[in-house]
C-alpha cells in the first residue's frame, strides 16, 4: 500500500545546476551594474589614454563618412536629378556605426574623474571622483557639443523629414542634407582638437613614432582634399540644377513652353507630359558645358565635372576624381582655376587658396619635424665628425693619430647611435635607475670569475656604479707607472697587459686578456687598504686594446665605496679568488717559483761542488808543497796521521767558501729572473674598532 520510491540524486542535479547559474547570471549583472554606478576612471589612466586613441581614429573615419553624403545626387537623365539609393544606405550603416563611438564618449566622460581647479597650486592637484560632481561639469562644459555632434541628424532628414515633406524633390533634399551635414560637421570637426590636446597631455605625444605621426598629418591633408572635391562636386551638381531653373523660368516667362520644376526630378523622367516637353525644350541644349556654341550659361570652375562626365559617372570614378580634384587644388592653391564672375564660385575659390596655403605648410612643416627627427642623432653626428676633422686638420695631427680618432668615433657611434646612456640614467629615480643597471649589468658582471664568488647584495653595488667603457684598437687603457684611475671588465674584445717590473733591462712579462677578465686590479688593492692616502695607486702594466672592446669601468671613488661592503666577508675565499684570477699576482707566483727553482738549482750545484772539492782534497797528502809525490808508509803514527787530518780540514774550509763566493757572484750575474716585488695584498679582514 505504502511504497517508497527512490529517485536518484543525479536526475536532480540539472536543476540545481539551471538555478546556480541563473543565479551566477544575476551576480555578475548586479555587479556589473554596482561597478558601472561607482567605477572612476583616472584621465590618466592606461584604459582612458587607449580610449582616446581609438575614438580619435573613429572621429577621424567619420569625418570621412559625413562628406560621402554631397555623393548622393547624380544626374541620371536628360534635365533631372536622382539620389543614388545604394550609396544611401551604406552611407546610413558607416554613419550609424560611427555615431555609436561618439555615444560611448560620452559615456565615458560621465565616469572620468577631473582635477579639482583649486589644487593645482603643486604637482598634479587632487582628483574629484564623485560622480555627482563629474556629471554637473560635464553638463556645464562640453556636453551640449558633444550632443550636437552625436545627434543623427543626416540619417533623421534623410530618411523621416524629406519623404514627409511636401516639397520633396531632389535639389531640396540634397540642400537640406548639405545645410545639416555642415552645421553638424563644425562640431565634430571641433572635438579633434581637444582630443588631440589631451593626448598629448596625457602621453606627451599623439604619434608614437615619426612615421605615425607624419601619416597622421597626411591623413589630415587628404580629409582637407576629399572634403574640397565633395564640396566642388555638390556645387557642380547645383551650378547645372540652377541653369535648368534659370532656363525653364524664361521658358515660363515666355509662355511659349510650360516648364515645371518637377520635370528635373528623375521621377518624373517617364511622364507623358515630360517626353513632350522634352522634344521641344532647349534647357539641354542651352545648359550642355560640352557645346561650345550658344552658350551664355558659363560654368567656370564646375565646367571639369561635366567635361568628364563625372556627374554620370559610377560612385567609384567620381568619387577619386574629386579626392584627385580636390587635392590638386589644394597642392597648388586654386591657381589653375577659370572662375566667373558668379559670387559663391569666387568665393570658393578665395577660401581654397587661403586654405591650401595655411594646410599646405602645416603639412611641409610638420612632416619635416617627424621625418627629421629620426635623423637628428645622424645628422648631430655627422656636423660632430665635421668639426672633428676640422679641429684635426687645424691642429696638423699626424695622419695615423688622426685616423685613430676616426676610428674612435666611428666605433662609438656605432655602438651608442649618439644616445648619451649616462644623462639619460642619470634623469631618472634612484630606484629606477637601479632596476636598470641591474638588468643591464648583472648578467655580465656574473661572467666575471672573480664576481661569481660574491653574494647578491654586493653584486647590486657594484652594478649600480658601473659605467660603459669603449675602447678601439691600439688604444693604450693603462702605461705601466701612470696612475690607476679606474676598474675595467671586460665584456668584448681582447687587451694585452704586459710589464717590465719598473724598467728593469732583462725582464718582460705579456699577457692576453679575454672578455670575463679584469685589470686595474691595483684600484682594488688601494680600495682595500684600511688607510689608503688619497694619491691613486700606480699601474704595475701597460694595457693596450689588441681590438674593438667594450667594457664596464668602475671608477676609483665608486670602488672605494664598494670596497667597504668587501671588508664585511669573514671568509678567505674572496682573496684567494682575487689572488687567483689577479694576473698580477699569477705573475708574482710565476716569477717567485722561477726564482725558487733557480735557488734550489744553485744550492744543488754548490753541494755537487763542495762533495766533489773534499774527494779531491783526500788525495792531497800524497804530495809535498812543490807538486813531487813522497812514499810512506800507511801504518806511521797516529799523530802524524791526525795533524794532516786538520791541516785538510782547513784547506778545505777555505777553497769551498771561495768557490761559494765565485758561484754566487756567476748565478746573480747570469739570472734571467730577476726578483719580483710582491703585490700589495688587499686587506679583507674587518676592522674591529672600539
Amino acid at each position: 500500500m505504502y511504497r517508497i520510491i527512490s529517485t536518484p540524486a543525479s536526475k536532480f542535479r540539472q536543476f540545481r545546476r539551471l538555478r546556480s547559474r541563473a543565479q551566477t547570471a544575476t551576480e555578475e549583472e548586479h555587479a556589473f551594474q554596482i561597478l558601472w554606478r561607482y567605477q572612476i576612471l583616472d584621465p590618466d589612466s592606461d584604459i582612458v589614454a587607449y580610449w582616446n586613441r581609438v575614438f580619435l581614429v573613429t572621429s577621424l573615419l567619420a569625418l570621412f563618412v559625413d562628406p560621402l553624403y554631397f555623393f548622393l545626387p547624380t544626374v541620371g537623365g536628360p534635365a533631372c536629378l536622382q539620389a543614388d539609393p545604394g550609396l544611401r544606405i551604406i552611407v546610413t550603416i558607416l554613419r550609424s556605426f560611427a555615431d555609436l563611438f561618439y555615444v560611448l564618449h560620452m559615456l565615458m566622460k560621465f565616469r572620468t574623474a577631473f582635477v579639482a581647479p583649486n589644487s593645482r597650486v603643486f604637482g598634479r592637484g587632487e582628483l574629484v571622483m564623485d560622480a555627482r560632481q563629474i556629471a554637473m561639469r560635464y553638463l556645464k562644459s562640453d556636453f551640449v557639443i558633444d550632443l550636437a555632434a552625436t545627434i543623427p541628424l543626416p540619417q533623421i532628414v534623410i530618411w523621416l523629414v524629406i519623404p514627409a515633406s511636401r516639397n520633396a524633390r531632389t535639389n531640396h533634399a540634397n540642400n537640406t542634407l548639405a545645410l545639416f551635414v555642415l552645421i553638424q560637421y563644425v562640431p565634430r570637426l571641433f572635438l579633434i582638437f581637444p582630443l588631440t590636446q589631451r593626448i598629448q597631455k596625457t602621453t606627451g605625444v599623439i604619434a608614437k613614432t615619426p612615421w605615425i605621426g607624419a601619416a597622421y598629418n597626411l591623413v589630415l591633408y587628404m580629409l582637407a582634399s576629399h572634403v574640397t572635391g565633395a564640396t566642388w562636386y555638390l556645387s557642380s551638381i547645383g551650378r547645372q540644377f540652377n541653369c535648368w531653373k534659370t532656363q525653364c523660368e524664361q521658358e515660363n516667362r515666355s509662355h511659349t513652353l510650360s516648364c515645371f520644376s518637377s520635370y528635373l526630378d528623375c521621377n518624373s523622367l517617364n511622364l507623358p507630359d515630360r517626353q513632350y516637353w522634352l522634344n521641344i525644350t532647349r534647357v539641354i541644349s542651352r545648359c550642355d558645358a560640352k557645346s561650345k556654341i550658344n552658350i551664355k550659361y558659363k560654368f567656370g570652375m564646375f565646367a571639369d565635372a561635366f567635361l568628364n562626365d563625372v556627374v554620370t559617372s559610377n560612385f567609384k570614378e567620381r568619387y577619386f576624381y574629386c579626392l584627385w580634384w580636390g587635392l590638386r587644388n589644394l597642392s597648388s592653391y586654386g591657381q589653375n582655376l577659370d572662375t566667373t564672375t558668379y559670387l559663391p564660385e569666387t568665393l570658393f575659390c578665395i577660401i581654397l587658396c587661403i586654405a591650401g596655403l595655411v594646410l599646405f605648410s602645416l603639412l611641409i612643416g610638420n612632416m619635416q619635424t617627424y621625418l627629421q627627427s629620426m635623423t637628428v642623432r645622424l645628422e648631430e653626428w655627422r656636423i660632430r665628425k665635421r668639426d672633428t676633422e676640422e679641429w684635426m686638420r687645424h691642429r696638423q695631427l699626424p695622419p695615423n693619430l688622426q685616423e685613430r680618432v676616426r676610428r674612435f668615433v666611428q666605433y662609438k657611434w656605432l655602438a651608442t647611435r649618439g644616445v648619451n646612456e649616462e644623462a639619460i640614467l642619470l634623469s631618472l629615480p634612484l630606484d629606477l635607475r637601479r632596476e636598470i643597471q641591474h638588468h643591464l649589468c648583472l648578467s655580465l658582471v656574473r661572467r666575471v670569475p672573480f664576481f661569481s664568488q660574491m653574494d647578491d647584495q654586493l653584486l647590486d653595488a657594484i652594478c649600480e656604479r658601473l659605467v660603459s667603457s669603449l675602447s678601439t684598437e691600439g688604444t693604450y687603457i693603462f702605461r705601466e707607472g701612470d696612475p690607476v684611475d679606474e676598474m675595467l671588465f671586460i665584456i668584448r674584445g681582447q687587451l694585452e697587459s704586459s710589464t717590465t717590473n719598473g724598467g728593469r733591462s732583462g725582464f718582460f712579462n705579456s699577457i692576453t686578456l679575454r672578455p670575463g677578465d679584469f685589470c686595474g686590479e691595483e684600484l682594488l688593492t688601494w680600495a682595500l687598504m684600511p688607510n689608503s692616502t688619497l694619491n691613486l695607486p700606480s699601474s704595475t702594466r701597460t694595457v693596450k686594446a689588441l681590438s674593438e672592446v667594450e667594457a664596464f669601468a668602475l671608477q676609483a671613488e665608486d670602488l672605494k665605496f664598494v670596497a667597504s661592503q668587501f671588508k664585511r666577508l669573514h671568509s678567505k675565499k674572496l682573496q684567494h679568488a682575487f689572488r687567483y684570477y689577479s694576473h698580477q699576482w699569477r705573475t708574482w707566483g710565476a716569477c717567485f717559483i722561477q726564482a725558487a727553482w733557480r735557488r734550489y738549482q744553485k744550492r744543488k750545484a754548490t753541494r755537487e761542488l763542495s762533495l766533489k772539492e773534499g774527494l779531491y782534497y783526500m788525495a792531497l797528502p800524497e804530495r809535498d808543497g812543490s807538486g813531487n809525490y813522497e812514499d810512506y808508509e800507511i801504518g806511521e803514527s797516529s799523530g802524524n796521521v791526525k795533524k794532516v787530518q786538520n791541516l785538510g780540514a782547513t784547506v778545505l774550509a777555505s777553497k769551498f767558501a771561495a768557490n761559494t763566493k765565485k758561484g754566487n757572484h756567476k748565478l746573480q750575474g747570469s739570472d734571467p729572473v730577476p726578483q719580483l716585488f710582491k703585490p700589495d695584498e688587499p686587506d679583507f679582514s674587518v676592522d674591529h674598532e672600539v
